[in-house]
């Protein structure tokens, strides 16, 4: 009995092992599936929202069906709900900086900087026999800055009470006006009159009569441009609430609080909204860090306009012009023209606009995509700046539209470019003194070829190769071109100029006359 008793427990006991011998051999298999199962649930989840966050309308030409619901009514604007759509989200920088992979990366650039900073202070050590610390082409590049900031007030101080107050005037008489048609006629006028004359004009005016250093007139015309366009802003899409308040006969007439409009001026979107989505608290070392940034940028443009540019162009007038010598400067112009556009596009896009977000405690940190991704340009456009694509978009490609209907797509699109090429080439024509509209061409001409060739249906890394390829030729052609004709100017001067010597490119002829 006492054994039969001793085998079952034996038994038992070898049940028991052989158990929990392929539990422990099943377990990893078991685990293992768990952890797929679950890797692809997550990878749907994001995919999901990667598309959701897609198929916002921050797309330049989309062919969605609430794109289309949109334009049924032509003779309808659509109310400001239904444009952009503001949600609290960081920059993408913000989160691809958090990975190591691509954090090294940045510090590659840093240290490319240290690499300028000890080739300037060795060959000037070597030159002079001392070491030169100056910095002569900023401080001629930034002068005038009094003017600068007089100007600014200015300009900053008029749309804040213009466009306000004549907005105010026109919605309050409006509702009880018997001309409802000329009173609203008449406060247009006067806020174009003020677009035009005031901002337009003025700014202008002070660059050139004061003779501001190129990048004095940057700060003086970029802030013309975006006040412009903040006001135009302000006004169209507050105007449709008003009609519609008058329409609905409601008692009430929505007039925005002048703080709200403030706001608006200060923060970094040129979409108005009464609210935006904002963050509880301000990181004031994160705001010292993007401006620190800003500034690093500054040294960093200067030390490749001193190292690689400066050295190349400064006597390129004085050679004999020929194919061989303007290839070779396009090529020799490819590496300063890709560190100038990486440097614009980290030092306002990410760092100066992020840095003014967060001190508005500002939620919606997308001012960019993943442009370098890209493999078609017209993906580009739409991800390279988000913050103007979106005012092109919604106040230029839709509301042209509205107006003609949506067949004219194309024109819209090619309307959309002319616009943002015409005002690229203004800029550049005021701040650099001359007139050379190389960036209108490959704006006007090889961007709207490559936007329809290169389009979204476009995909693979050969495509973002192409992509690639083509931006560093067209960023080589920008700088030296736009370098010699720069040098041209300064070695072969006009005594007494016309207005047609501004327009006629003189590097063409400089060479002839050295």
């Amino acid at each position: 009995m006492w054994s039969h008793f001793r085998l079952s427990c034996i038994f038992c006991q070898r049940v028991k092992l052989t158990w929990l011998l392929s539990h422990f051999q099943l377990k990893p298999a078991f685990m293992k599936e768990v952890d797929s199962h679950f890797t692809e649930f997550v990878n749907s989840l994001v995919a999901k929202s990667a598309l959701l966050d897609s198929s916002s309308p921050a797309s330049l030409f989309p062919a969605s069906c609430a794109e289309k619901e949109l334009h049924k009514a032509k003779n309808s604007r659509a109310p400001p709900e239904h444009g952009k759509i503001f949600t609290a989200r960081r920059s993408l920088l913000d989160e691809l900086f958090e990975v190591s992979h691509i954090r090294t990366i940045y510090h590659m650039f840093i240290a490319l900087l240290i690499v300028f900073i000890l080739s300037t202070l060795l060959v000037d050590f070597i030159d002079e026999g001392r070491l030169v610390l100056g910095f002569d082409l900023l401080v001629f590049v930034f002068g005038k800055f009094p003017v600068v900031f007089c100007a600014w007030l200015c300009m900053f101080s008029a749309t804040v009470v213009i466009p306000y107050n004549l907005f105010v005037w026109w919605a309050q008489g409006y509702s009880s006006s018997s001309h409802r048609a000329i009173h609203s006629f008449f406060y247009g006028m006067l806020f174009t009159l003020f677009q035009i004359a005031g901002l337009g004009f003025g700014p202008t005016y002070v660059a050139v009569a004061y003779a501001l250093p190129p990048a004095s007139r940057f700060i003086v015309i970029l802030e013309q441009v975006r006040l412009v366009m903040k006001a135009h802003s302000f006004i169209r899409e507050n105007v449709p609430r008003v009609l519609s308040s008058v329409k609905d006969k409601s008692g009430t007439v929505h007039i925005p609080r002048i703080s709200q409009y403030l706001y608006f001026l200060f923060a970094p979107t040129l979409i108005y909204r009464d609210n935006y989505p904002r963050n509880p608290t301000i990181r004031w070392g994160y705001v010292a860090t993007k401006f620190a940034q800003v500034l690093g940028s500054l040294f960093y443009a200067y030390y490749i306009f001193v190292r690689l540019c400066i050295p190349q162009f400064r006597n390129s007038s004085q050679e004999t012009f020929n194919l061989r010598g303007l290839v070779l400067c396009i090529f020799n112009s490819i590496l300063p023209g890709v560190l100038i556009l990486f440097l614009v596009f980290f030092a306002f896009l990410h760092c100066w606009l992020n840095a003014f977000a967060e001190m508005l405690r500002f939620a919606d940190r997308m001012f960019y995509k993943d442009w370098w991704n890209s493999t078609s340009y017209a993906n580009y456009y739409r991800t390279w700046n988000v913050v103007v694509h979106d005012w092109l978009y919604y106040y230029a490609y839709r509301d042209f539209l509205w107006f003609f209907g949506k067949k004219f797509r194309a024109a819209a699109m090619l309307s959309v470019f002319t616009v943002s090429a015409a005002v690229h080439e203004y800029v550049l024509s005021i701040c650099f003194g001359f007139f050379y509209p190389v960036l209108f061409c490959l704006f006007t001409c090889f961007g709207v070829v490559f936007n329809f060739t290169l389009n979204d249906r476009r995909k693979g890394p050969f495509w973002n190769v192409i992509m690639w390829t083509s931006l560093f030729l067209g960023q080589g052609v920008i700088i030296c071109l736009y370098s010699q004709e720069w040098y041209a100017r300064q070695y072969c001067p006009t005594e007494n100029p016309t207005f047609l010597d501004y327009l006629k490119p003189r590097s063409w002829a400089c060479h002839v006359k050295m």
